[in-house]
């Protein structure tokens, strides 16, 4: 019989019930679930968990709040859709940073691995399903609270209302805004381009080996290739 591989943290139950709920729910599954995490070193006020995303995001203006030099960044391949409403996004690069959920008396670390993107966001970041799966965090979207194991029980976050409401109407706005610009894909393109290099750092991350290029073009052209990991079959 194959022995169960249980993942850390699973042996902590997480429920919602009566005690979670708030005296009053306006437009259950409407807003956004907005918390206040401490990245690095900051407590950052508007990071929205977006349970329907894959991605980790942050933007170039947040990483120059906490201090971090765009030198930092590693090389992040591929484009991405979906933080700008009906636009492709190019992320300027990646970078590992530690999170920090709960209080003194009751908190979780875990480092996760953002897409940093170069245009303006309403929200501080954006911490998608590989967060969650990180932390073990169960979200309940009808009460805006965010439940996750920690070392001491079972550490609680909850957004109101109110902050829920005006994030989500500046972030409509902008999404509007940006329908509206006819030039933003070069604007983006340009932003990614005006990055600085990206440089590895020895120690901090780890570089992405093992990879080969194929090519796309059956004839053998070398203009367009593929680079996937050495251990897949490029058929």
């Amino acid at each position: 019989m194959a022995v169960p591989q249980y993942l850390n943290w699973s042996n902590t139950p997480i429920t919602f019930n009566r005690d979670d709920h708030p005296d009053k729910v306006v437009a259950p599954g409407v807003y956004p679930l907005v918390v206040d995490p401490i990245i690095v070193n900051t407590r950052l006020s508007k990071v929205l968990m977006d349970g329907g995303s894959s991605l980790n995001i942050i933007y170039l203006e947040t990483l120059d709040l906490l201090g971090i030099e765009r030198t930092q960044l590693l090389p992040s391949a591929g484009s991405f859709h979906g933080v700008v409403p009906g636009k492709k996004a190019l992320p300027v690069g990646r970078i590992d940073l530690p999170v920090c959920f709960g209080t003194t008396a009751n908190f979780r670390k875990e480092v996760l691995t953002f897409k940093v993107v170069g245009f303006r966001g309403m929200y501080h970041a954006i911490i998608g399903r590989s967060g969650y799966a990180k932390f073990m965090a169960i979200p309940n979207y009808t009460y805006l609270k965010l439940k996750m194991p920690g070392p001491k029980g079972v550490i609680n976050f909850s957004s109101s209302y109110e902050h829920a409401y005006e994030c989500d109407v500046k972030c409509v706005e902008y999404g509007e805004a940006m329908e509206n610009s006819t030039d933003l894909a070069s604007k983006l393109e340009a932003l990614a381009a005006e990055a600085p290099e990206p440089k590895r750092h020895a120690g901090s991350f780890e570089p992405a080996e093992g990879m080969k290029k194929i090519p796309l073009d059956p004839n053998g052209s070398d203009d367009k290739v593929l680079t996937i990991s050495a251990d897949l079959d490029p058929k």
